[in-house]
């Protein structure tokens, strides 16, 4: 028995009661989404300022469990460099990924080339370099430099170059960058601790498998204390030096930390930590 139209009940039926009701529950389930999202990019990315022997560091360790971190040169697109770091963050941004944390990935050549290995996505784009004692190569030359590798599994570890090439194991991210700043523990030999050679600098270590942590100071220091930072305050007893004078960090939220924007040149590879927007 079809009803009559008024005992119908509405397609427009509204209840406002149940609506402010609703409301309060709906509002509340936007913030937690919203903390979660905050926690979740907090947890990948921990930024901090170290004092250390009277100088200030940013320090920033990568939960690779989280979010991965990867390496970025060229444009896949147009094959240009992307150069800096903002160019990288804008191109993200059109990917519909947010930049977390980025920062320039090691020493180039005059051509803005990687000057040793380098691998992205699993394509090795540059070699590894086993030339010694080259003088144009700068901070290269000083031996032992080493490789900073992300494997398949999600894994990281820095090597001296010498290790990585004996294991000859497979890298999806790498960079090899000089000198070795911490080898097995130790300081490398080739630093003099009262040494006169002040410059900003920046460094990366795999304290755990899935724990990088990447540090830059925000003045001028020697190897030594630079060095010394990582093995005595991070607890890290593998750790590469990636470049110095132009280094610096972005933060999302933060901006730059590092050396002074006046000093920066274009970079060659960057690493660079993304989210989805």
């Amino acid at each position: 028995m079809r009803l009559p139209a008024r005992f119908r009940p509405s397609s427009r039926f509204r209840c406002p009661a149940l609506s402010l009701l609703l409301a309060p529950l709906m509002l509340a389930a936007l913030m937690v989404a919203l903390v979660a999202g905050c926690a979740r990019q907090a947890q990948a990315v921990d930024s901090r300022e170290h004092a250390f022997e009277g100088q200030t560091y940013r320090v920033v360790s990568i939960d690779l469990k989280r979010e991965p971190l990867t390496l970025h040169w060229r444009d896949p697109a147009s094959g240009q460099p992307y150069g800096d770091i903002n160019t990288l963050r804008q191109w993200g941004e059109a990917q519909g990924r947010q930049l977390l944390f980025a920062a320039n990935a090691g020493i180039y050549d005059h051509k803005f080339a990687p000057l040793g290995l380098y691998v992205e996505n699993g394509k090795v784009l540059v070699p590894l370099n086993m030339a010694h004692g080259n003088p144009a190569s700068g901070n290269f030359s000083l031996l032992p430099n080493g490789v900073f590798a992300v494997y398949p599994d999600g894994r990281a570890a820095v090597r001296t170059s010498t290790d990585f090439k004996a294991e000859g194991r497979a890298a999806q991210w790498a960079t090899q960058s000089g000198p070795m700043l911490v080898i097995g523990g130790r300081l490398n030999d080739a630093f003099v601790g009262d040494s006169g050679s002040l410059k900003w600098r920046s460094g990366v270590c795999a304290k755990t498998p899935t724990t990088v942590v990447f540090a830059v100071s925000e003045a001028p220091v020697n190897f030594h204390t630079f060095a010394r930072l990582f093995r005595d305050e991070l607890g890290c007893r593998d750790a590469l030096y990636l470049d110095g004078t132009i280094s610096q960090f972005y933060l999302d939220g933060s901006g730059y930390a590092g050396a002074p924007a006046f000093m920066v040149k274009p970079y060659a590879g960057i690493f660079a930590v993304f989210a989805p927007r």
